[in-house]
């Protein structure tokens, strides 16, 4: 039977990755983060194992015991719960990142997949067992939206596009042409809820993908946690990058965005139209 290895963060995203690998007929064994990872995704696991963030010799022999030849990344490692001390390097990972440049996202997350790599671990797309996640572009929920709102879409877009290429976060919250807020370490959820906050509510939120976006880590996604900020924060309208953006029980999102009548878009920029 082929085996496949999750490296497992907070969220719904480990549990749908380990749910569709399972369904093509994968033993899925999984490296969970303490203060992370869901009790859900533990139990449905074939095995497991507790790490904290910065164990990497731990999450390799653990893996290579299970004789996982691929992993993959799925679900976020809170910034804040690292700022805040959640993190125990062990010495191969402190040998690791005494050579990085910077402690960017993509640089830490790309050095510790290409050391996984030469470890015998093979770290793969984490869009590879959720394809029929990824929407086609167009509106995905029954409302149409106004030239108002297509036009504010469009200006988000253009700006979440350059704080996502700093690698400062990937979603912006618009109101009327304007940037009320731009997600940091705080995370999508909570920049949504404070975009909210400081609109007044009928904010537009945009979540794009970074630049050349490594696809074995942090592609965006939403999900019904999302749904519940947005709430909070009284949206309008979600626009998410097309065939680049992860949705969560695609179905089941897109109903309930319904019944809160909120307009959610699956957008294509004209760069890319024309890619």
């Amino acid at each position: 039977m082929k085996s496949l290895g999750i490296i497992a963060g907070s969220g719904a995203l480990p549990f749908e990755v380990l749910e569709n690998a399972k369904r093509e007929g994968y033993e899925v064994h999984v490296c969970a983060v303490k203060n992370e990872t869901e009790e859900s995704v533990v139990q449905k696991a074939d095995s497991h194992e507790w790490v904290y963030v910065g164990q990497l010799s731990k999450l390799i022999k653990y893996f290579q015991s299970k004789e996982v030849c691929q992993v993959v990344f799925a679900g976020k490692i809170h910034k804040l719960n690292l700022l805040k001390g959640e993190v125990r390097p062990d010495l191969e990972m402190i040998g690791l990142f005494a050579s990085v440049k910077d402690r960017k996202d993509d640089t830490l997350l790309g050095t510790i997949a290409n050391y996984l790599t030469k470890k015998g671990l093979e770290v793969i797309a984490s869009t590879h067992f959720l394809k029929k996640s990824l929407p086609a572009p167009g509106l995905l929920t029954s409302k149409e939206l106004t030239v108002e709102e297509k036009e504010n879409v469009q200006f988000g877009f253009k700006t979440a596009k350059v704080i996502a290429g700093l690698d400062i976060g990937q979603t912006v919250i618009v109101k009327d042409m304007s940037i009320v807020a731009v997600e940091s370490v705080e995370g999508t959820d909570a920049c949504i809820i404070r975009g909210g906050e400081l609109g007044g509510g009928d904010v537009i939120v945009v979540k794009v993908e970074k630049p050349n976006q490594d696809l074995r880590f942090d592609v965006p996604a939403v999900g019904l946690g999302t749904l519940k900020a947005l709430k909070e924060a009284k949206a309008k309208v979600l626009a998410f990058e097309a065939k680049k953006t992860i949705v969560i029980h695609p179905d089941e999102f897109i109903k309930e965005a319904d019944k809160m009548k909120l307009k959610v878009i699956s957008y294509l920029s004209d760069t890319d139209d024309k890619q």
